[in-house]
């Protein structure tokens, strides 16, 4: 079965399905430390990124950004450019840097130095893949081909079971979120290529489009891969009519956002009674899981997997053929020839995103280094480029965080005192890492063979992958210090079960943080993002969870009744905002994330008050300390991004477009209409009683 293992959690995490929460979807986060901090006098702004045309109080967003906007226009090869991606291009970059140092030298067999750099050597030969064609992959695809009975195919899917083809669920090895100290099995609903139900139910004409272009796209990679026109055509229609079919079935990513409705435990006997063709344990046994680690196990969408049951029955040998092979198709088109890999950038990149060329060689070969051994690559990023002092200042400047939430907690008058001793237990007790993790996975059995072909090394590192997660998690409790991300990773993350903010050693730089600036800037760009992070724990979901990671109700009916009804207020506040002339935002998606930049923004600005408490401020580059506060915050925000990708975005983003993290966020906050002030008649004022109060 498609197991969850780095790609497929990558896959999740694109697509909202993990409860880890984030920043932003891709790229992200940054601390900094307290003691540089205090050391800036610098406003750190710089005036070409404003557009003073307009008034802060009418578009603030176009006030703060507008120059970047016009300085950066969008690169061809991205559908969204923000000022945080110039941090990711340098992160890339110094990525990049190990990457050519280590291809410069030879290594004695089984160094992970030796399998960085043949590794890297391999994803930057394209000349060799473009001669070896499809050869990587024929003779799989010709068995299945040879199979004629649904029966034979089936065979097929236990011998190849670690991958899952054709097999339109997932599971894997993870914290029960009522007993969270311990592993259990869990199953997902999946089989979508193109990520979510919208794509396949939804009738705009942009939506219709991309269908259109996704069942030419099917055709046309089937004929790659060398079917017939005839036979692609028929494959095409055969993997388009299950998908659509699934996605009838399938929740929304809205409706994924409820963790009490995926909560849904089972014992294997039940789950063999209740879908006896989903063949769980056999192929479960095939792949090397035991079936006494599955005894009991947790079902995400009871109601999809009902009517997956039927749907396996009731499909063709051809169905299914078709379906194994697209699985294939799909897992190997990044790694064979340039014309397989242009023609998926073609329909993923420029269709659906609106990208007018894909990146360069070096920088697809160096994530794709990352993707498969990022953190034997990150033990070497944080040696050369995170120096070991910074991590205690940036625990520093956490804890400070820390304590300005505990003070917001405390000055809410709608909750009641329970509640907020609940609270606090749950802010005390947050598991904080920093920089890289305490221990390093061993890659001692992993072996990368120059001699064999790309793919091959690539499944080489599925494989590993997959038995570590089998290894790890079967059976075990949960590891408290395992890391979801690799250090160089530009983001951060919060995880409920584990109750733990994690962040990365991979930004400690401009717009997040400038060593040279003062509190006022420093606190509104990385301190709202910390803050971002920590209100992840109180947001609409984050809340379900205690201090232990249990998924447990510590809110009285009241106190509860109150957070949503503030939530719902604003859901719906974003929810009427026009994205588009004919697309909405949607708020209720989004929820999360909003609550998050709301925490964020209120809970640095407390942090900043505290930081400065007692201290003459200074109005510098004709800004006052809380003016630079905010617009600090808009800066990280800025971004040029192309119709296609907003369009995308609402789609499968759980977070609100860069515009609208600033438009949307600051009209709730009412330091901002101090530092700006703004009045009734601004086109951003809204009423003070239409103000979300939150943390």
């Amino acid at each position: 079965m498609k197991r969850i293992t780095y790609d497929y959690i990558t896959k999740l995490l694109e697509q909202g399905k993990m409860k880890m929460r984030f920043l932003i979807p891709a790229v992200l986060f940054a601390v900094v430390p307290m003691g540089v901090m205090a050391q800036g006098n610098k406003s750190g702004l710089h005036e070409e990124n404003f557009d003073k045309s307009v008034r802060p109080a009418d578009d603030f967003y176009q006030f703060a950004t507008g120059g970047w906007q016009k300085n950066n226009p969008l690169p061809a090869a991205y559908s969204r450019f923000g000022s945080f991606d110039l941090l990711q291009e340098n992160v890339n970059k110094q990525v990049n840097e190990i990457l050519t140092d280590l291809r410069k030298k030879t290594y004695k067999t089984g160094t992970i130095e030796q399998k960085l750099s043949d590794f890297y050597k391999l994803a930057l030969d394209v000349d060799r893949r473009n001669q070896e064609g499809i050869a990587p992959v024929k003779a799989l695809l010709d068995e299945m081909e040879a199979a004629k009975t649904k029966e034979d195919l089936q065979a097929l899917q236990l011998k190849y079971a670690e991958q899952g083809y054709g097999v339109s669920f997932v599971c894997g090895f993870g914290a029960d979120e009522k007993n969270s100290t311990m592993n259990i099995f869990n199953v997902y609903q999946s089989g979508l290529t193109l990520g979510q139900k919208d794509y396949y139910v939804n009738n705009d004409s942009a939506t219709v489009a991309i269908r259109k272009a996704y069942r030419e796209f099917i055709a046309d990679m089937f004929q790659l891969y060398g079917f017939s026109e005839e036979a692609a055509k028929q494959k095409e229609q055969a993997v388009f009519q299950h998908e659509t079919t699934l996605a009838l079935i399938s929740k929304s990513a809205t409706e994924l956002r409820d963790p009490q409705a995926n909560y849904n435990k089972m014992t294997l006997a039940e789950f063999n009674a209740n879908y006896p063709n989903l063949r769980l344990e056999v192929m479960s046994n095939a792949e090397g899981i035991k079936s006494e680690w599955i005894q009991e196990m947790v079902v995400g969408q009871p109601e999809f997997l009902a009517g997956l049951d039927k749907i396996v029955v009731a499909e063709s040998a051809e169905t299914l053929r078709a379906l194994m092979e697209w699985d294939v198709i799909m897992s190997s088109c990044s790694y064979l020839t340039d014309e397989i890999r242009e023609r998926n950038f073609q329909f993923f990149g420029q269709t659906m995103s609106g990208r007018k060329e894909d990146y360069p060689l070096w920088k697809r070969a160096t994530s794709q280094v990352e993707s498969q051994m990022g953190e034997a690559l990150g033990n070497i990023y944080v040696k050369r480029y995170f120096p070991a002092s910074s991590k205690k200042m940036m625990e520093e400047l956490v804890h400070n965080l820390q304590i300005s939430l505990g003070q917001r907690i405390d000055a809410q008058t709608w909750m009641s005192d329970s509640t907020k001793a609940a609270a606090h237990k749950k802010l005390d007790r947050f598991y904080v890492k920093i920089g890289y993790p305490n221990k390093w996975h061993d890659y001692s059995t992993l072996i990368i063979d120059p001699a064999k072909s790309y793919y091959e090394n690539v499944m080489a590192c599925r494989k590993f992958a997959h038995d570590k997660h089998i290894e790890e998690k079967a059976g075990k409790p949960v590891d408290r210090d395992e890391w979801f991300m690799d250090p160089q990773t530009v983001n951060a993350y919060y995880n409920p079960t584990t109750n733990e903010i994690c962040f990365p050693a991979g930004i400690l730089q401009y717009p997040f943080f400038d060593p040279k600036a003062d509190e006022a800037f420093n606190y509104g760009a990385i301190g709202v993002v910390i803050g971002h992070e920590m209100t992840h724990g109180f947001d609409d979901q984050g809340r379900q969870y205690d201090a232990d990671g249990n998924m447990r109700d510590w809110w009285t009916a009241s106190d509860a009744e109150g957070f949503k009804q503030r939530a719902d207020m604003y859901a719906d506040f974003f929810s009427n905002i026009k994205v588009l002339p004919d697309l909405n935002a949607n708020g209720r998606f989004t929820l999360g994330e909003n609550l998050a930049d709301h925490g964020g923004l209120q809970v640095a600005y407390n942090a900043f008050l505290n930081a400065t408490k007692g201290k003459k401020l200074k109005n510098k580059d004709g800004f006052t300390p809380a003016q630079r506060f905010f617009l600090a915050y808009a800066g990280v925000w800025a971004d040029n991004i192309t119709e296609q990708e907003i369009r995308n975005r609402v789609k499968v983003d759980p977070h609100s477009l860069g515009r609208w993290r600033v438009n949307g966020a600051l009209p709730h906050i009412d330091a901002w209409y101090e530092a700006f002030n703004v009045k009734e008649g601004d086109k951003l004022f809204i009423p003070k009683s239409e103000r979300l109060e939150l943390w």
